[in-house]
């Protein structure tokens, strides 16, 4: 264990979680890392939510409660993270859950090197599906296909400061995501425990599924004018909305441009 401990926020974002915002808390609760807030921000739920939060701030002295009008999960984690006095930020969508070492695991992490930026661990499915979630290997040649950490990673207020935060334009998915690059495009390093901290409730309808392809398509585009630096170093070109393909697509294309090139150089 380290000495001077820092000071850990956890942020939690809350839209008719009402049957599950406790259990998602409780697990926050209970972590062997001793020096942790919790700032849960209602994000405009329609359901009782907003009481059980109450309840759970005048029970617990380092919880506190946030409300504000729907305004989507960036900007929901922006508002707590703002109002955040501790130095390491984990965010934690309000029905999952965290194991109770993995706070601890993480900080004592971040102390091994400056360098760090993000820190996360290996991840299990409960509810509709259980069971491992086998998340791919991160390089940042990946990561600019596609998103292999999810939201309830750690990271310096710092950095979220140094990169403006979640980008509320990002309301139907993918956030996190494009977080991750805008935090991770200029180094550091990143650096996965090795053991199950984080368990993410899968439902019949969420986030995930209900991004639709056009949605998809869009936020794609979106992606590139927003960090086209990134993606032309990585994928030798535009993020194409068959993301596995960007990289060939793009190796083709750059083929026959080149071909069009020495063509008009001899006629």
């Amino acid at each position: 264990m380290i000495n001077n401990q820092p000071l850990v926020s956890v942020i939690i974002p809350c839209f008719n979680h009402q049957d599950y915002i406790q259990e998602t808390v409780s697990s926050v609760l209970q972590s062997s890392y001793p020096k942790v807030e919790i700032i849960i921000v209602n994000d405009g739920s329609t359901d009782k939510s907003g009481e059980v939060i109450r309840s759970l701030e005048n029970e617990y002295e380092n919880i506190l409660g946030i409300e504000q009008k729907n305004a989507g999960p960036s900007a929901a984690r922006n508002a707590g993270i703002s109002k955040a006095k501790g130095t390491i930020i984990l965010p934690l969508d309000g029905d999952d859950l965290i194991s109770k070492d993995y706070i601890l695991e993480a900080v004592d992490t971040f102390f091994k090197s400056e360098n760090i930026k993000l820190v996360y661990c290996k991840a299990e499915k409960f509810g509709k599906k259980n069971g491992p979630w086998k998340l791919k290997p991160f390089s940042l040649e990946s990561l600019a296909k596609d998103n292999m950490i999810f939201v309830s990673a750690m990271f310096k207020k710092e950095d979220w400061l140094s990169v403006g935060g979640f980008d509320v334009e990002m309301r139907g998915g993918w956030e996190d995501w494009e977080f991750w690059i805008s935090l991770l495009k200029s180094g550091g390093e990143v650096v996965q425990l090795p053991f199950v901290g984080f368990y993410y409730r899968t439902a019949e309808k969420s986030r995930r599924k209900i991004f639709s392809k056009k949605g998809k398509n869009k936020t794609i585009d979106y992606l590139n004018q927003k960090h086209k630096d990134f993606f032309f170093k990585y994928l030798n070109g535009p993020l194409h909305h068959q993301r596995s393909l960007s990289n060939i697509i793009n190796k083709i294309k750059s083929i026959f441009a080149n071909i069009n090139i020495r063509n008009n150089a001899k006629s």
